[in-house]
């Protein structure tokens, strides 16, 4: 399937994003050749598999969940916040 000006308006008119003019053709190519490569993916027959397929042996390894404490966690991901107070993210209000 080829994606024409037409899809490519629509795309961006439901996902609320604006295409600049100089980058329309390249998108336009993308998403031709992800919606190919899905083409080619539904030529696969998968009747004969069941739902739980999977290629591991013996299932997903597991691994013991064990909690970890830490202190230094809520620190090191608020050191990357612009603002913080009190192990709390500090935004701009959106409700007035």
């Amino acid at each position: 399937m080829q994606i024409d000006d037409a899809v490519l308006a629509k795309l961006e008119k439901l996902s609320h994003l604006r295409v600049d003019e100089s980058k329309k053709d390249e998108i336009k190519e993308q998403l031709s050749g992800i919606l190919n490569y899905i083409e080619n993916l539904n030529e696969l027959n998968t009747d004969t598999l069941s739902s739980s397929f999977s290629t591991l042996e013996g299932g997903t390894p597991l691994r013991e969940d064990t909690p970890r404490e830490s202190t230094t966690i809520p620190q090191d991901i608020l050191s990357h916040a612009p603002n913080s107070t009190d192990d709390f993210f500090i935004v701009p209000a959106i409700i007035e």
